[in-house]
């Protein structure tokens, strides 16, 4: 006698399904909340049960890095595309616009850009490529923007992760009553940062403080 074919073709095909429910809601989902809605609103959203859910995804790390690993690499195509900017002072206003711009669209990324994961697995280690990525043109575009003489010396590079958690704030505080806020916050920043700005500033946060607030942050989210 010969044994019947295991049925694992449906099965495959069920869990694709299933899979692709579960990033779509997930995607939904951080748009409108952030990143810490609970697994439980995700998987009803989905229309699957929470234990399928953590079967295709066994943390929130590998959730987020599936939901938004588009978005991040948008991110890192802007950095590169404002680094051929042949204006150097448009090409970091443009940049810094364009990304707060994408963080006032989605809850969620507006959280992953203010996040970092304490531990890199191999579901965030793409996201942390393309971060990385977007970081070096960012310090690129910021050299290219202070030796045009547009930007004021003493800008640091580390000043993006202050004020993209900053928009972070406004963003979710009026997404709901005053959706374009943002805007008017971030231009008055873009003029603060303009070379005829002369006023001396504190020095920047040391990197390590940021990246730990970054931590404590993302930890809110597991």
């Amino acid at each position: 006698m010969t044994r019947p074919t295991p049925p694992d073709r449906p099965l495959r095909a069920d869990a694709a399904r299933n899979r692709t429910a579960i990033v779509a809601a997930a995607q939904r989902v951080f748009a409108e909340s952030g990143l810490q809605v609970p697994f439980d609103e995700i998987a009803r959203r989905a229309g699957v049960g929470e234990a399928t859910l953590h079967r295709r995804f066994p943390d929130r790390a590998s959730l987020i890095a599936a939901a938004l690993g588009d978005k991040m690499t948008a991110y890192a195509e802007a950095a590169t595309q404002a680094l051929a900017e042949p204006d150097p002072w448009q090409g970091f206003c443009g940049y810094v616009r364009r990304v707060c711009a994408m963080q006032s669209g989605d809850r969620g990324f507006a959280d992953l850009l203010t996040v970092t994961f304490a531990a890199v697995n191999p579901a965030i280690e793409q996201l942390e490529d393309r971060r990385g990525s977007a970081l070096r043109d960012w310090i690129t575009i910021v050299h290219k923007a202070k030796s045009s003489g547009r930007l004021r010396r003493d800008f640091h590079p580390d000043d993006l992760i202050v004020l993209l958690m900053a928009n972070a704030g406004v963003v979710a505080a009026t997404t709901d009553t005053a959706p374009d806020a943002w805007q008017r916050h971030i231009e008055y920043m873009l003029q603060a940062f303009a070379a005829d700005h002369t006023e001396p500033l504190p020095a920047p946060p040391a990197r390590d403080a940021l990246l730990r607030a970054m931590q404590r942050t993302q930890a809110t989210t597991r």
